[in-house]
């Protein structure tokens, strides 16, 4: 069995997803995760140290995502003034903006997948993982007092960047290696 999948083109629209399909489970960003749980070479989905090296990749992923979403967000509304809720509810709106862009262009790209075929394989692990890692993002943010700064060059507003961010990787790795191992998640 070779380690390197094989994407095949075709008129027919069934063969490509199938290939793409294969090229998905030949692992998750070269961190030997394998879908259905199998193991090749050592690495087992879902199973021992591999699975958090393997989570821990595809958070940081997420988290890039929705930090750009959300730094975006928080500082719009922060700099025009805006209150707490609705800064919280553009910073959040934007994250998942952002989030799902970058999980689903990558699948699209390396897989050959339609929009609606990459959406549907990756929205549920996307949701959940973007909405822990906003909660815990957010609640570190109006916490600290970052969403309610006068201004982004405040100290309170940095501040709060500083805080939510490692929030978000820290509530959302755990989820993110439960929705792997059960694969409701996609590493992209």
């Amino acid at each position: 069995m070779t380690d390197t999948p094989t994407l095949t083109t075709s008129n027919d629209p069934g063969t490509a997803v199938r290939h793409a399909d294969a090229a998905e489970d030949q692992g998750c960003a070269g961190h030997g995760a394998k879908s259905g749980g199998e193991a090749e070479a050592g690495h087992a989905h879902g199973h021992g140290a591999n699975r958090w090296v393997t989570s821990a990749h595809a958070t940081l992923h997420c988290l890039s995502g929705c930090v750009i979403g959300e730094v975006a967000g928080l500082a719009i509304g922060v700099s025009l003034g805006w209150p707490v809720w609705a800064t919280i509810t553009l910073a959040t709106v934007l994250a998942y903006i952002s989030g799902f862009t970058l999980g689903l262009v990558p699948v699209m790209r390396q897989t050959g997948r339609t929009f609606v075929q990459a959406f549907k394989a990756i929205w549920l692990g996307e949701a959940i993982s973007i909405g822990v890692m906003e909660i815990a993002m957010n609640s570190a943010d109006v916490m600290v007092g970052g969403a309610s700064a006068g201004s982004i060059l405040e100290p309170a507003f940095l501040i709060g960047l500083a805080v939510a961010i490692p929030a978000g990787f820290l509530a959302a790795w755990p989820v993110n290696a439960w929705l792997l191992a059960r694969d409701m998640k996609k590493c992209h």
